[in-house]
């Protein structure tokens, strides 16, 4: 690990948090293809318990943040100036009991669209998950937009579980795309495809699921889930999740001319993998990327025993080396 040596007066403020903010330079078997782990990780959790599965934008000069939050059921909020030093978390949806699919609430895809902001979430009750759909003006206060989930378990390949909504708004055709992970309850199995021109009403692909575990890659041979897409240089660029077995995950990429065929895989996969002995000794899960300018930024969960809480990996340039 590089070591900043602290010289008063003749360091700046703005030369420390930039110190501050550089991943470990140190070789770690942990990441590859240009990936570094921030060097302060974890960068969310401790006292506020489990956080996992997160939807971060970049507006005004602030990183926002959605997050899982399992000690409270609810989707929680938190700000930042920089993406790695957070504030404090506000709960923005709570559980619903009495909908009867959302004792608990998770997993948020949040986008800003014709000035508001929308958020697909899942929601969990007796063995079973569905994704529901809710909108805000401020990004604070949600409002559910249906009673009812957008989007059921129907196909058998989803068995008990719709879970891990991604969406992007194509402005070209005015639709939404969605990507979402179905299978079993406690971590599904493969990641399909829907489409939207509200939001609401939702109509899956005719090819189903459109992203599965490659039998020939031990990381990922069990099950592939938790997507996060970016449309970039005419690709759709996937981050995912990889179990090569149900307890075990590392994070991947893959990428799409058309976000539903004829995925390319990176080269050296997996990107994100669990560092020994550390807080994310265990899995790394959801990946959430997103490009400053100058390097990408990607958020995760990582878990130790059964606390999960978020980190950063840091990639520089725009380049990530398919």
């Amino acid at each position: 690990m590089r070591a900043f040596i602290l010289l008063p007066l003749l360091l700046s403020g703005a030369t420390l948090l930039a110190a501050a903010t550089q991943p470990s330079s140190a070789p770690d078997h942990s990441t590859a293809a240009g990936w570094v782990k921030y060097r302060r990780n974890p960068v969310l959790g401790g006292n506020l318990g489990t956080c996992f599965d997160v939807s971060v934008l970049h507006e005004d000069g602030r990183y926002w943040m959605w997050f899982s939050w399992r000690p409270k059921r609810s989707i929680g909020l938190v700000e930042s100036p920089d993406g790695f030093h957070w504030g404090k978390p506000t709960i923005v949806l709570a559980p619903n009991p009495s909908s009867g699919w959302e004792e608990d609430i998770n997993r948020p895809a949040v986008l800003k669209v014709g000035g508001r902001y929308r958020m697909w979430y899942t929601g969990q009750a007796h063995g079973h998950s569905w994704i529901g759909y809710a909108t805000s003006a401020d990004g604070r206060t949600w409002s559910r937009v249906s009673k009812r989930p957008v989007l059921s378990p129907e196909q058998p390949w989803e068995k008990v579980a719709v879970m891990c909504p991604d969406v992007l708004y194509d402005r070209t055709t005015s639709r939404y795309k969605m990507w979402y992970s179905g299978g079993e309850q406690y971590e599904p199995n493969a990641i399909g495809y829907a489409t939207s021109s509200d939001g609401l009403h939702w109509t899956r692909g005719r090819r189903n699921p459109v992203f599965e575990p490659e039998p020939k890659h031990a990381w990922e041979k069990d099950r592939v889930t938790a997507c996060h897409l970016i449309r970039r240089g005419g690709w759709y660029i996937m981050f995912y999740i990889g179990f090569h077995e149900q307890q075990h995950a590392q994070i991947g990429a893959a990428r799409s001319r058309d976000g539903v065929t004829g995925w390319q895989r990176h080269p050296a996969n997996p990107i994100v993998r669990p560092s020994a002995r550390a807080w994310d000794a265990d899995a790394v899960y959801k990946p959430f990327a997103l490009f400053d300018g100058r390097r990408w930024l990607l958020w995760y969960n990582g878990r130790r025993d059964s606390v999960e809480q978020i980190g950063v990996a840091l990639h520089e340039g725009r380049d990530l080396g398919f």
